[in-house]
């Protein structure tokens, strides 16, 4: 914690003299603010307000002009709107006094990042810039950057890198240095104009405390902080030449320790939120990571797994290992004192999401209608009473890339064993099933790798589906427990804002007071677990040869995607220029 903090007594905090904070969780598509008791951590009032621009990952809203595949950017004064209009709403919904706010705590999506001029202004807010995408927020599912990956990867290991292990031997497409790398090289105008490569997550405390701290959880698990370096001006001069002094000049900024202050609200951002100006501002944090007091799961071998449009698995651990295809383990990237572990799928309910909104026949959206189900809810009914295997599919959880523990995003989504009597239902569960697989997969990893799993905690949107949490504890074979709150990352954030506040002298201790925990919600049946060993084989087979170089036919793939893509882009430029010219009025002569 920050020097100079003072703690709030417990009178403070008691009866009528109650004090709050806020918390707000920053997800894929819309930001939420919860208003929390700092005595016992009871949830008073919440409000959401959906993205204006939501994501942009087929057309640049600014100019209607179409993205590359793999893109994904958002506008980040969407993000401000969170703080203008789902804060106050939160608090009136409350039904609190706001001068009794103490804290704020924010959480992001990782690793979004904002390229920015030194004051902080994102360059798409620069209006020469409106049109060049470069200038926009990577979204965290900006994948666009994997040969960039491919390049830091192959690089690292051919040195020999100290720190590339301690991101299970590979660096992900979504992180921070692929993206500047990829930024660098496709419009180095831009990357020349911007002076900070900023996670959303630290941004965002930037506009609430007028201070620029960069957060030790990201820094660790995104930006290749290790031991107190980042990889080397000569390591990155390697990749290109321009690109050697990025740590230096674009990254390396003070770090702030998770549950510190990193600044007090200022003027504006209080007229923003109607909060008092002066409170504490937490530090930043990732929304998996912020979540793990929450769901009281800070201890070694309790891993959480936040499910939602993806899904994020953080543990802690007294010990310090290698686990391949892990994204990262960093001494106090949860909790101080421990080591904290991530993995991760880069697509889980966006996979389902995709499947009900494309593949499914009308007459299922009128039947669940109907019935007054959601159409994932209707389809789950229909499927959870077939014996396990009975539809004879297998899938591969691939339709965003593979995370972990291959960190391969030029990965693409399989299913297979369908025939002409396979019905919709069938699949959708087959994709259930497949996600239940991929943190099989990582679970396993762990294990083997001296990092022991003893218990399983789910937050997140999915946990609402009991049929697939009863699969993954079968799957599993493990008893899963779920965090009695339905915004969890939103409560880790108030949980950081009090302990930056002075309630708590730390975020185990307020985590113990404040957190929330349904314990051993679901137990395996062996039954259905022995059945799902033999459909797990099968996965992993396909998950083998098609992931680990054996078939590279889905990278292929990609490639001709990109291929077709640059070349239908190409052919409607020259069109559009010969159009141009035919209309242009033809040169006269000089009359003399």
């Amino acid at each position: 914690m920050d020097k100079g903090v003072t703690f709030v007594s417990s009178e403070q905090v008691s009866g009528e003299h109650e004090s709050y904070v806020i918390g707000v969780d920053y997800g894929t598509l819309s930001g939420r603010a919860v208003v929390v008791r700092v005595s016992d951590g009871v949830e008073l009032g919440s409000a959401v307000l959906d993205y204006p621009h939501a994501v942009m990952d087929t057309t640049l809203t600014a100019t209607a002009t179409s993205l590359p595949p793999e893109w994904a950017l958002q506008v980040p004064q969407d993000y401000v709107a969170v703080l203008q209009s789902a804060v106050p709403a939160a608090v009136r919904n409350a039904g609190i006094d706001p001068t009794r706010v103490i804290g704020i705590g924010t959480d992001f999506t990782a690793c979004t990042m904002v390229p920015v001029i030194s004051d902080g202004t994102p360059l798409c807010e620069l209006p020469e810039y409106t049109a060049r995408p470069h200038a926009y927020v990577k979204l965290w599912k900006h994948h666009a950057a994997q040969s960039q990956a491919d390049r830091i990867n192959d690089l690292a290991f051919e040195r020999g890198e100290k720190w590339l292990p301690r991101y299970g031997g590979l660096i992900s497409s979504e992180w921070e240095f692929a993206k500047g790398l990829q930024l660098l090289e496709e419009d180095p105008e831009l990357y020349a104009r911007m002076d900070r490569w900023v996670e959303a997550a630290d941004w965002i405390v930037w506009q609430l405390t007028g201070e620029y701290v960069r957060n030790a959880c990201t820094a660790g698990y995104k930006g290749i902080l290790q031991d107190g370096a980042y990889p080397s001006e000569e390591f990155l001069g390697a990749l290109n030449p321009a690109f050697a002094r990025f740590a230096v000049d674009k990254v390396a900024h003070r770090i702030g320790q998770l549950g510190a202050s990193a600044g007090t609200l200022t003027a504006v951002a209080a007229a923003w939120t109607g909060l008092p100006e002066g409170i504490a501002v937490a530090v930043g944090n990732v929304d998996a990571h912020v979540t793990a007091p929450a769901a009281q799961a800070v201890n070694p071998g309790q891993m959480v797994a936040i499910m939602g449009t993806s899904t994020c698995h953080v543990m802690n651990s007294d010990r310090l290992a290698e686990v391949p295809g892990m994204c990262g383990v960093v001494d106090g990237g949860i909790v101080s004192g421990l080591y904290g572990y991530e993995a991760g799928q880069s697509g889980v309910g966006d996979i389902f999401a995709w499947y009900v909104r494309t593949q499914v026949p009308a007459r299922y959206h009128d039947e669940a209608a109907a019935a007054g189900q959601s159409v994932h809810q209707y389809l789950t009914d229909l499927a959870k009473d077939q014996p396990v295997g009975g539809h004879g599919l297998v899938a591969l959880d691939w339709h965003s890339g593979n995370r972990s523990v291959l960190v391969d995003h030029e990965l693409s989504g399989l299913v297979v064993g369908m025939t002409l009597t396979t019905r919709t239902e069938e699949v959708y569960r087959a994709l259930l099933e497949a996600t239940a697989f991929g943190t099989r997969t990582i679970v396993e990893t762990f294990q083997d790798s001296g990092v022991p799993v003893t218990e399983f905690i789910v937050a997140g949107g999915l946990l609402q589906n009991a049929f697939l949490m009863q699969t993954y504890s079968d799957i599993l074979r493990l008893p899963i427990s779920t965090i009695a709150s339905d915004q969890g990352p939103a409560l880790g954030s108030a949980i950081h804002a009090a302990v930056a506040a002075g309630a708590y002298p730390d975020v185990r201790a307020a985590g113990e007071k404040m957190g929330k925990l349904n314990k051993n919600v679901y137990l395996p049946n062996e039954a259905a677990a022995s059945a799902y060993d033999l459909l797990y084989a099968e996965y992993t087979q396909l998950h083998d040869y098609f992931g680990r170089g054996e078939n590279d036919v889905m990278h292929r793939l990609k490639a001709l995607k990109r291929n077709a893509a640059a070349t239908a882009a190409t052919a409607a430029t020259a069109a559009t220029a010969a159009a141009a010219d035919a209309t242009a009025p033809a040169n006269l002569p000089v009359l003399s």
